[in-house]
């Protein structure tokens, strides 16, 4: 699952470095680093969304393919230990490069000031090189630009 990670670069890097070194070792990899996640191989992905209070938090997940690799980074306001300056439950961004995925999780965090203005911190962020897609929950309000593909949790709605 995909949760608030260190936020400044570091943690998606560190998760990068350590799965680049397994590719040797295996054809499938997936790192998580505390919310910083890289993925690589052929196989098709689920990424849980945990969005600390939010009434959408664990009931979805993100679609990765991540072939030769690509990092899935998410960024709160109010779930783990880091630093926000924003109110987002969830700030999730896809990139090629996990460093770059966690940044701009961080700043896409950061820029959500409420669940009623999403749109321009999510142009912001998909505007940046590199970044494939983003998306933000912010209490029962979600958010979503570029290349994501939402599903559901298996059994979520059940619960």
């Amino acid at each position: 699952a995909a949760r608030g990670g260190p936020g400044t670069g570091d943690g998606g890097g560190i998760a990068e470095y350590v799965g680049r070194s397994l590719i040797k070792l295996s054809r499938e990899v997936i790192v998580e680093n505390g919310g910083d996640v890289f993925l690589f191989g052929e196989k098709k992905r689920s990424v849980a969304v945990v969005a600390g209070g939010s009434p959408l938090s664990g009931l979805l997940a993100i679609a990765v393919e991540p072939r030769e690799g690509c990092g899935v980074c998410t960024s709160s306001g109010t779930v783990g230990h880091s630093l926000s300056l924003g109110k987002a439950d969830a700030a999730l961004v896809v990139a090629k490069d996990c460093a770059l995925a966690d940044a701009a999780a961080t700043r896409l965090g950061n820029l959500v000031q409420s669940p009623e203005a999403l749109d321009s911190p999510l142009d912001e962020i998909c505007a940046i090189p590199g970044v494939e897609g983003a998306l933000v929950i912010a209490g029962d309000r979600i958010g979503i630009k570029g290349n994501i593909v939402l599903q559901p949790i298996r059994g979520a709605a059940e619960e």
